[in-house]
């Protein structure tokens, strides 16, 4: 009997499940487990079940020999621990609002020198709002450190804490241009720089499972840990690899958007600049706020409508807008407390007008975007992410979009940039580029209809319009 291919782990947490897959070092994926996860984390969650639940995933994979690594992606949040790494109190998703209002208590000149440093354009909450929450609720002694969700993973497996550079940027107090961390504007804000372990690059080998961890997982002790990142980013690197010219997609409950940029300078105004999974390269975009989960929530208020009748409702939507915002309003505008609305209801409105108008408007919200990333339209857009499952979605994006779009032929990109970055870490292959192309990722091509995008050009202005009214009188 020949000897197994040597293979990579590769675990995706989700807002929902927890993905794990064992690829070969060909790229093809061996076999896959999924474990539903019992509480969603978009606000608090369960880190200790969140640990339980990633062991059980990899448990059910039952790989029998020594992979090369295990690379971990995961939503971007916040986890604080003890000195035994245990959580201190329930850990936070990507919604985690504790200690916002703090932060935008801060003087507005650190608030300025924060934002510069972390390239943000707005307070969005994160590592440094938690920490400030700690230390007003009394519980900052019992604190040895501050990690994502994933960095807690890695953590509680290896024993080794770290973040890797794009969730530390997430947290508001790292300096993305530098990948450490703002020493002076910590001690600004009366936070403990320990709190805050070093940063490590997403493909770089943080440690080893140890027995602890390999028990918990049922993998050998020994086995390599790459640092990883977060879900959308580790989907975008795969995507973009190291130097493909376009703007990534991924699509969820947001969309994430990003393209590759030479310099943190030459992101545009509104856009977040993180660093990207490929070592000494950053990203610009953002996450949308509610588009696919607005869409989710029309769904289920108007039931089921199948894609042959959406098809046949033309461009507007009848008059009717929606304009998705349930959440807020992140990149490109940045205000949190908008809210969504629902503009030009009449009596020849059924449920697949609903639909299809909320689904416009999840189009119309990931144009905004796109169109500040690239102001002349040049770009091809690479879409994934569980909306880009759907033919109909793909070419209502095209056609809002008024781009060429490319759509993985696997969607599910998060487990795959997870898979990329160990193949990187372990030295099996060179870059992204070569880890894409390794894992079999293809694209298949939807040209916008010139008609369609002609009409869609006239809806979006109008659905502009009626959205900064709806701004205005909030």
């Amino acid at each position: 009997m020949s000897a197994p291919e040597p293979a990579v782990v590769a675990v995706d947490v989700g807002t929902s499940a927890v993905r794990s897959g064992l690829f070969g070092r060909s790229g093809k994926l061996l076999r896959s487990t999924r474990v539903a996860r019992k509480a969603g984390a978009g606000d608090l969650f369960d880190a200790a079940e969140l640990l339980a639940e990633v062991g059980a995933s990899l448990r059910d994979l039952a790989v029998e020999t020594r992979p090369e690594a295990l690379c971990i992606s995961a939503h971007i949040g916040g986890v604080a621990v003890d000195a035994d790494l245990e959580p201190v109190l329930p850990g936070g998703g990507w919604a985690d609002t504790r200690g916002l209002d703090l932060l935008h208590r801060v003087p507005d000149a650190l608030q300025a020198e924060l934002l510069a440093g972390a390239g943000r354009p707005a307070l969005s909450g994160g590592a440094a709002a938690l920490a400030l929450a700690l230390g007003e609720e009394g519980l900052g002694g019992r604190v040895r450190a501050l990690l994502s969700p994933k960095d807690f993973l890695v953590a509680r497996l290896t024993g080794r804490a770290a973040w890797d550079t794009v969730n530390a940027a997430y947290t508001l107090v790292s300096d993305v241009r530098a990948r450490r961390w703002q020493a002076d504007t910590l001690r600004s804000l009366g936070i403990p720089r320990d709190w805050f372990p070093a940063q490590v690059e997403p493909a770089a080998v943080v440690g080893e499972l140890h027995g602890t961890g390999a028990r918990s997982t049922g993998l050998p002790e020994g086995t390599p840990v790459v640092a990883g990142g977060p879900d959308g980013s580790a989907g975008i690197g795969v995507l973009l690899g190291d130097t493909f010219p376009g703007i990534a997609d991924v699509a969820g409950t947001t969309d994430v958007l990003a393209r590759l940029i030479g310099e943190p300078s030459d992101a545009p105004p509104g856009a977040v600049v993180n660093p990207a999974v490929s070592s000494g390269a950053w990203t610009a975009g953002g996450a949308t706020g509610m588009t696919g989960g607005a869409v989710a929530r029309w769904r289920a208020l108007v039931g089921a409508v199948g894609d042959d009748r959406l098809g046949a409702v033309p461009e507007g939507s009848r008059g009717l807008l929606v304009y998705p915002g349930l959440s807020g309003e992140r990149f490109p505008r940045w205000r949190s407390g908008q809210r969504g609305a629902v503009l030009g209801q009449g009596s020849e409105h059924g449920p697949a007008e609903f639909l299809r108008a909320a689904q416009e408007g999840a189009c119309f919200t990931v144009r905004e975007g796109i169109d500040l990333l690239d102001p002349r339209g040049g770009l091809p857009v690479l879409f994934a992410g569980g909306s880009a499952r759907s033919a109909h979605v793909a070419r209502l994006r095209a056609d809002v979009l008024g781009r060429t779009v490319h759509v993985a032929d696997d969607p599910d990109v998060t487990l795959l940039g997870a898979a990329a970055l160990a193949l990187v870490g372990t030295g099996s292959v060179e870059g992204l580029d070569e880890a894409r192309d390794r894992l079999g990722l293809t694209f298949s091509t939807v040209v916008p209809d010139e008609r369609r995008s002609s009409r869609y050009d006239e809806v979006f202005a109008r659905w502009s319009a009626a959205r900064e009214s709806v701004a205005a009188g909030a």
